[in-house]
């Protein structure tokens, strides 16, 4: 069985993702941290929140600070920091304080609707119990106290006597699934089977509960309800809830040999990879329901591309490659982590978009708000981050998912005696293999460029290495996207992953990119803002073969290219024989870092010269 080197096994010691590591530690961690104390979501741990108080705790505000906690473990597992572990303290002695006897704790159930508690499915209370299942892992692996594990166990023993054995709650299965994942890592640690077996319960069930259907009336494919889930076939429904199901029936799959839910999690992925996805590796293109849609369905202007939603397909990716060694799965994780993910927060690690757009035309945000007879008024993605939303899911989901990055990399086959590099950081990784310890130490400044050392010490063995999708002739056959080099101890491994600009063309059925490419740099999307270009961005044609690295200050290369565009015209239409173009050079930035010098127009995908 191919197994994930874990975070804890994992340094990254350099270049780019170091930088931005250190960000989210020195600065993302306690912003989020600030912005929760400032909402009430920390304090209402305390449960003492009284009628006509400001700060009504929302169902999911357990969550929010559960994602907070795990991503400041991950970062004290690496970095020990006496104050942010003394501000967990505080969250765990209130949650502990307030329990409930029976093991049960929910802020919101607790104060503002007592007595409802398993009556409503839509509420989010077991997927705050998932999340906070995972922060109490996550802590106990840092710093070995337990207090907060401990107060989650006697909880998770609560929801298997109501869920599993009674079938007491009015329902079966959660409206927004999590707590399935966090049971398959409670399990891994405590190595109790009995919440795998509760895990089995819950994936086993949606799809296929009365009681689930009469509780949440409405359409069930958007918490994938539609179908059991071995028969589940395209990814519907809000693309957070599916994702997350999705990690845990490969989880399942991965531990009980389950042929049948391997199999869906393959279908699953490969319409997410061939039809659902967007060049950033975002999902669910759709702002009602924060939904995937129908294939090919990848607008720019209107793109919903939830920040969570990059993050649990990146997560998906990760548990594909415990079923089998397939590159893509390493493609997608890498063209979500430079993308869609990296979008999500600013330069300075403060602010944060929930939704990550591939287009934005300032002009047009608000030209229906005076449509007071339409129900559904057009939606726009805000054009700049902030630092806390109502919902704020994605914040500290950020958080976490930097802090863990370095459990990306490496995946060991003990049986084949071979370990996988999936991921290209400046990192060293130790970890127990073929009978000894061995040590994998990665030398790059990727992406910076494509040159790659790695060293290796330890027993003999074959270290699989991912040839990027995006690297094109290559020079030798690769095995699902690997090449492999035997290694024994002292063996240096080299590879140079050349990084010229690409443009990228999408499939037809892609309807809003006709006639238009992104630009690519490896793994990079890059994008062009009006900032730097002028306005009316749409109307621009790259010219390609004329690109050449430009100076920026997000630890990437922008690149300057030549253009053009049409000259300005006094009438609103005019005859094709007159049309007349203006050069200029043009500056593309790494698309991660839009929206960093105020509010600007900004496309990626765009018209290219000769591409007719």
């Amino acid at each position: 069985m191919i197994k994930p080197i874990p975070y804890s096994q994992v340094e990254i010691n350099g270049g780019f993702w170091q930088q931005r590591q250190q960000l989210n530690h020195d600065v993302t961690a306690p912003s989020v941290y600030h912005q929760f104390d400032q909402t009430g979501r920390n304090g209402a741990f305390r449960c003492d929140w009284k009628p006509g108080e400001p700060n009504e705790p929302h169902f999911f505000w357990d969550s929010d600070v559960a994602k907070w906690i795990e991503g400041a473990a991950y970062i004290l597992a690496q970095h020990p920091d006496a104050q942010l572990e003394a501000e967990i303290d505080q969250i765990v002695d209130d949650l502990a304080a307030n329990q409930q006897p029976d093991g049960y704790f929910n802020i919101y159930y607790t104060v503002v609707e007592p007595g409802k508690r398993f009556t409503v499915r839509g509420n989010h209370e077991l997927y705050c119990a998932g999340h906070l299942i995972e922060a109490a892992v996550a802590y106990a692996q840092a710093t070995g106290k337990t207090k907060l594990l401990d107060c989650m166990v006697r909880y998770a023993e609560l929801i298997d006597r109501v869920f599993r054995v009674e079938h007491s709650a009015a329902f079966d299965t959660p409206g927004h699934e999590e707590i399935e994942l966090a049971l398959v890592r409670l399990a891994d640690y405590t190595g109790e089977a009995r919440w795998l077996e509760l895990a089995r319960y819950f994936i086993n069930t949606r799809g296929c509960s009365e009681k689930d259907i009469q509780n949440e009336k409405g359409d069930h494919t958007y918490n994938q309800s539609h179908l059991p889930v071995r028969q589940q076939r395209t990814a519907e429904g809000h693309a957070v809830r599916a994702e997350y199901l999705y990690c845990a029936m490969a989880d399942l799959a991965a531990r009980d040999g389950d042929q049948a839910l391997a199999d869906a999690c393959h279908t699953l992925f490969d319409n997410i990879f061939e039809r659902r996805m967007y060049v950033t590796g975002a999902t669910g293109s759709s702002h009602y329901g924060e939904n995937f849609t129908v294939d090919y369905d990848l607008g720019n202007l209107h793109a919903y591309a939830e920040s969570c939603a990059s993050i649990a397909l990146a997560m998906f990716a990760r548990r594909m490659e415990q079923l089998e060694p397939d590159g893509r799965y390493g493609d997608v994780i890498e063209r979500v982590l430079y993308n869609g993910f990296l979008s999500s927060t600013s330069l300075d690690g403060k602010s944060f978009f929930y939704e990550n757009p591939l287009e934005i035309r300032p002009a047009l945000i608000g030209r229906n708000h005076c449509v007071h007879w339409n129900p559904r008024c057009e939606h726009f993605p805000i054009t700049q981050r902030v630092e806390v939303f109502s919902c704020s899911c994605c914040p500290p989901n950020i958080l976490r998912f930097m802090a863990s990055a370095a459990g990306l990399l490496y995946s060991a086959d003990e049986d084949a005696r071979t370990v996988y590099v999936h991921q290209y950081m400046a990192s060293s990784a130790s970890f127990d293999f073929g009978g000894g310890t061995a040590h994998l130490t990665q030398e790059t400044d990727y992406p910076v460029s494509g040159q790659v050392r790695l060293t290796w010490h330890g027993p003999d063995a074959t270290l699989a290495l991912r040839v990027p999708g995006w690297v094109r002739d290559w020079g030798e056959p690769t095995q699902r996207g690997y090449i492999h080099r035997t290694v024994t101890d002292g063996s240096v491994v080299e590879l140079d992953f050349p990084m010229p600009v690409r443009f990228v063309t999408a499939n037809p059925n892609v309807q809003e990119d006709s006639g238009r490419c992104a630009v690519m740099r490896g793994p990079v999307v890059y994008c062009m803002e009006a900032v730097d270009n002028g306005d009316n961005l749409r109307d621009v044609r790259l010219i390609p073969g004329t690109d050449a690295p430009a100076p920026s200050r997000c630890g990437l290369p922008a690149i300057a290219i030549d253009a053009v565009r049409r000259a300005p015209m006094d009438a609103l239409y005019g005859d094709l024989r007159d049309r007349a173009f203006v050069p200029f050079r043009a500056r593309l930035i790494p698309y991660f870092a839009f929206a960093n010098r105020g509010k600007s127009e900004m496309l990626v995908w765009a018209q290219v010269q000769g591409a007719e």
